[in-house]
């Protein structure tokens, strides 16, 4: 099956990618959590679940560049890949910030703010490494070390005036490490053909990437660090597309696929034990696990109660052709893929992102899960 799909792969076209919270209400980002908590700036890492416009300015043509990207909320294509805003956005509200200008516009006006230096597929191992592997990256050369490499260009030259004012601002920023390594098990599986044994294998050069960058960031002064995991893959579209299987025990009570939910799994087991090194090396910086996995699942299990077509969760909004509306020849803003109805019923925008309500309601969850951890002073 996974040679059939590398065939049909469109290399420019393929972006990013516990225990169950089952009442965590879905509260609205504008209660302003994390302003109580004095959070004044926010750094975001990642992909294209947090990208707000850098793969535009690297590569215009590399997607999420047209409507009906971005038709819900800015009513224009931002760079964002979805129909309105991301997890990045509703926190910026919560914390009472402007939205985070992307590292690579020209001039932004809200630097002070915070920037975003996340850039849809984007990758947690540089491209070179997963070369190695025979592992091919398409779409940009912008991971995890070039994003920070970025950032910490910009503290020296632009954020701040001098090393006390940026100590004080850091005081009250929260930075965002993720979420990343998403890429890297897709480029592995559908573009380079491995296994998923092959792609179990990379867990943990990507845990370790994502740890090293955890280091930088509080080397710097970082002292509160959100580390988002791996939401459950084998639940998207375009896994689910690309995976089939005829055995209905491959798939679980909400018509996931198991294995590939178990990669996700794993990989957020190890990150987490990382994390928890890291806490010992550093008692005085709150390193804070952002469980994605949880967020999501606790949607799947609420899909009813919160507006969503419980019979379409696996169906994405923005797509054609198949049993989830999804083919990776016509993804997307290609002519003639049309866009569901009622995006505010769907949890998935293109097959491969959420949509503007689901990023929503996995913001608020995870907001009010890091909260009593950021270790807020007020």
């Amino acid at each position: 099956m996974a040679a059939t799909v590398v065939k049909n792969v469109i290399f420019s076209s393929v972006l990013a990618l516990g225990a169950l919270f089952l009442f965590v209400p879905a509260v609205s980002c504008n209660e302003k959590l994390l302003e109580t908590c004095g959070i004044k700036t926010i750094y975001q890492l990642g992909d294209s679940t947090a990208d707000t416009g850098n793969l535009i300015r690297e590569n215009p043509q590399a997607g999420c560049d047209r409507l009906p990207y971005g038709q819900y909320y800015f009513k224009k294509a931002t760079g964002r890949c979805s129909n309105g805003l991301l997890i990045i956005d509703f926190m910026t509200i919560s914390a009472g910030v402007p939205f985070l200008e992307a590292y690579l516009n020209p001039n932004p006006k809200t630097r002070f703010n915070g920037l975003n230096f996340a850039v849809s597929g984007a990758t947690a191992l540089p491209a070179s490494i997963l070369a190695e592997r025979n592992i091919p990256s398409p779409v940009t050369n912008s991971s995890l070390d070039k994003q920070l490499d970025w950032m910490f260009s910009y503290f020296n030259t632009t954020a701040c005036s001098n090393y006390t004012d940026c100590m004080r601002r850091l005081n009250n920023t929260l930075f965002v490490a993720g979420e990343i390594g998403g890429n890297d098990y897709t480029y592995a599986l559908l573009l380079g053909g491995k296994d998923l044994e092959e792609a179990k294998a990379l867990v943990r050069d990507i845990v370790q990437a994502t740890k090293e960058a955890v280091r930088r960031v509080v080397g710097y002064g970082g002292r509160r660090i959100v580390v988002p995991g791996h939401s459950p893959i084998g639940c998207s579209p375009m896994y689910l597309t690309a995976f089939k299987a005829n055995d209905s025990a491959a798939y679980d009570e909400f018509h996931c696929l198991k294995e590939y939910n178990n990669l996700a799994s794993y990989h957020n087991q190890l990150l987490q034990e990382a994390l928890e090194e890291l806490r010992r090396e550093h008692p005085n910086v709150a390193i804070v696990y952002g469980d994605f996995y949880s967020a999501y699942m606790w949607i799947l299990q609420n899909a009813h109660s919160l507006g969503f077509d419980a019979t379409k969760v696996q169906k994405a909004c923005c797509g054609i052709g198949g049993e989830y509306d999804f083919n990776v020849r016509k993804l997307c803003g290609s002519p003639g893929v049309p866009v569901c109805a009622n995006p505010f019923e769907r949890i998935s925008w293109d097959g491969i992102h959420f949509t503007h309500k689901a990023y929503e309601h996995i913001a608020s969850w995870l907001i009010r899960d890091i909260l009593p951890k950021l270790q807020c002073s007020s």
